[in-house]
């Protein structure tokens, strides 16, 4: 089973990898800024997170109910 990417996800990522590269191209950055922020104002997109994020809060919030 292929693992759910998240609402523009696939966006963010591309333009993510863009600005890590080495050979950064600003030209092909740009044109991925705008792709991600047209999906972003499509899907009506408030706010991002990271997978990590999540869980790790999952994490802390079992951790602290556990020490009661």
């Amino acid at each position: 089973m292929e693992k759910a990417e998240g609402v523009c996800g696939k966006e963010a990522l591309e333009l993510l990898n863009c600005v890590a590269s080495s050979s950064f191209d600003q030209d092909k950055c740009i044109h991925l800024l705008n792709s991600l922020r047209k999906c972003v104002l499509d899907k009506k997109v408030k706010k991002f997170s990271l997978a990590e994020e999540k869980q790790t809060k999952i994490e802390d919030t079992v951790k602290n109910k556990t020490d009661l």
